[in-house]
């Protein structure tokens, strides 16, 4: 009889989960739009008093994410206003969408990242993950590994994309 070797499990290959980076916190988006005149036009008075107004304690603890959905001119003063408001009350404040605030964060993280137990390793970046992780992060590692592995490669060890192989020397 045969024996059954799992091949995958006895690979030398080393697996990065980029998705066990991903921020421990709930997103709240604000989009400035809905406090403009037609969606447009920012009119000082009636702005402040939509700020002022605003259930900011329905959002604490989360990451506020500010933008504007339409092509209006935003003064900078109102992302400042924003700001005001909601700093007492959220965890982290971010001008603009979840997708910006994400490749933003793991740039961050990656460069913080130690990669030194890489070094001359055959890497494997996950690509499947149930959060979000952005295309950008994908660069971002891959970008910092290939001065150091022998080998990246993005998907599952069991099915994987080459995408750098260090040439020989």
């Amino acid at each position: 009889m045969e024996t059954i070797v799992n091949r995958v499990a006895n690979s030398p290959l080393k697996t990065i989960n980029l998705e066990h980076f991903y921020p421990e916190t709930d997103f709240v988006s604000l989009d400035l739009k809905d406090f403009l005149f037609q969606g447009l036009l920012l009119k000082e008075k009636d702005f402040r008093a939509s700020m002022k107004a605003y259930p900011w304690d329905e959002i604490g603890g989360k990451t506020l994410l500010i933008y504007c959905s339409t092509d209006a001119i935003i003064p900078v003063w109102a992302y400042s206003l924003v700001a005001k408001y909601a700093s007492t009350q959220v965890k982290n404040i971010y001008v603009g969408n979840q997708q910006a605030y994400l490749s933003h964060y793991y740039q961050k993280v990656i460069e913080k990242l130690d990669v030194s137990a890489y070094k001359d390793q055959m890497v494997v970046i996950k690509g499947c993950s149930d959060k979000e992780v952005p295309p950008a992060a994908y660069a971002f590692l891959t970008a910092k590994l290939v001065p150091i592995v022998k080998s990246v490669m993005y998907g599952e060890p069991c099915s994987t994309v080459p995408i750098y192989k260090r040439p020989k020397v």
